[in-house]
């Protein structure tokens, strides 16, 4: 129930890869076997990574229903999570965006790299939906100064994960009760 008194409707859980496929230890694939209704987006989850196609996936699946999805990324999905919002609009009621990777706003690809194949400028502006950025303060991609920056520039709360790496399997991370409790806070 909300405050209103009014039932909300329930969320649809969309889980929005990095740029590999998630391993099976992974705690995205484990969340994936344990809840047959939770979608990947795209489906199958796999490289390559290309921004114009991740987004594209991300607003199919958002759009197949009406319900609110609350998107779940990890790494370069948050990338993905952050440029579709910047894009589109949908049902989308709130993210979790755990460890994304930094990048310079002043960084462009080589003339080898099509620029669409890698990440570019990465929107800064806020988030349209509640969003819980998770933060690690050892993950070898980003800074936690740069995750406060993130957090700061879209509007989210900084969940503060720790000494946790990259949160991901070669981390420890297969179980992560701590991210399915943020999820569930997510409604």
């Amino acid at each position: 129930m909300t405050g209103g008194g009014q039932d909300r409707p329930a969320a649809r859980h969309l889980l929005v890869p990095g740029r590999g496929i998630p391993r099976p230890e992974h705690w995205q694939r484990r969340w994936a076997d344990a809840h047959p209704e939770y979608r990947w987006a795209p489906y199958p989850p796999g490289p390559p990574y290309t921004v114009q196609e991740r987004v594209a996936a991300l607003h199919e699946a958002v759009m197949a229903d009406t319900a609110p999805a609350v998107l779940i990324a990890h790494s370069a999905g948050c990338i993905t999570t952050v440029a579709w919002a910047a894009r589109h609009v949908g049902p989308v009621r709130a993210a979790l965006l755990v460890t994304p990777p930094y990048i310079d706003p002043l960084w462009s690809p080589g003339p080898d790299r099509p620029s669409d194949s890698v990440f570019g400028t990465v929107p800064r502006e806020p988030l349209p939906f509640r969003t819980i950025l998770v933060a690690s303060r050892t993950d070898p991609y980003t800074t936690f100064a740069q995750f406060e920056q993130y957090a700061a520039d879209w509007g989210a709360e900084l969940h503060d994960a720790g000494d946790a790496g990259h949160i991901e399997t070669a981390d420890g991370y297969g179980p992560w009760p701590d991210g399915e409790r943020l999820v569930a806070a997510l409604g």
